[in-house]
């Protein structure tokens, strides 16, 4: 049996506001249209709590582009798209690489931007939500590639922490549709964070590369 429009749209809309932390302009749509209605049920129904805003259910070029070819945007479009991002990304004077240790926690952590989170909270990087770093990790996502012996394989040369933490910034910067948060960019993580999780993949003594 087919499902309506109007039931795909709902079904969809259920889906996004039950998607913690995926912004509604990450997914794919299959019209301009639909994307339109959707995003119309959610702001009739999901309000601004905390630090949760509606700033995330607007989409900009990027997750306009992504959302409505299939996360397969033409390619003229998506290099100056990229190109766009990797020109905001801003990189700190100074090592890029700070201490592996706290960011073994920032890594482990998944908190930020949560309704109950107040201004002055420490937002974590969720890392393991999405990837293997560690072996004595039990448990790990697998929606990105695993990331063990990442600084073995690659080394820890100025420029692997440049596109560490460039990759971390803004992944969309190296590839438009990727579905790793902007962490930079969107401010879930500061400078120094985003230091400490490229120390976390890249330092011989961290446990990603032992």
């Amino acid at each position: 049996m087919r499902m309506s429009a109007s039931l795909r749209i709902c079904a969809a809309a259920t889906a996004l506001a039950a998607c913690a932390g995926a912004p509604v302009a990450e997914r794919h749509f299959s019209s301009e249209g639909e994307l339109r209605e959707v995003q119309a049920v959610l702001k009739r129904d999901i309000h601004a709590r905390g630090s949760a805003t509606l700033a995330r259910l607007e989409p900009d070029a990027l997750q306009q582009a992504c959302n409505l070819n299939g996360n397969a945007p033409p390619e003229a479009l998506a290099r100056q798209l990229e190109a766009e991002q990797m020109a905001a990304i801003r990189y700190p004077a100074g090592s890029l690489a700070g201490d592996w240790r706290r960011g073994e926690q920032i890594a482990q952590s998944g908190r930020g931007l949560q309704w109950n989170d107040g201004p002055k909270d420490v937002g974590g990087g969720s890392c393991y939500n999405c990837h293997e770093l560690a072996p004595q990790e039990a448990s790990f996502g697998t929606l990105g590639p695993s990331l063990r012996g990442f600084g073995k394989l690659r080394g820890n040369t100025p420029e692997m922490q440049k596109y560490a933490y460039g990759r971390i910034y803004n992944s969309k910067a190296f590839n438009l549709c990727s579905q790793m948060p902007r962490l930079g960019q969107s401010g879930t993580l500061s400078e120094q964070q985003i230091r400490d999780l490229v120390a976390y993949l890249l330092d011989p003594e961290s446990p990603v590369n032992r």
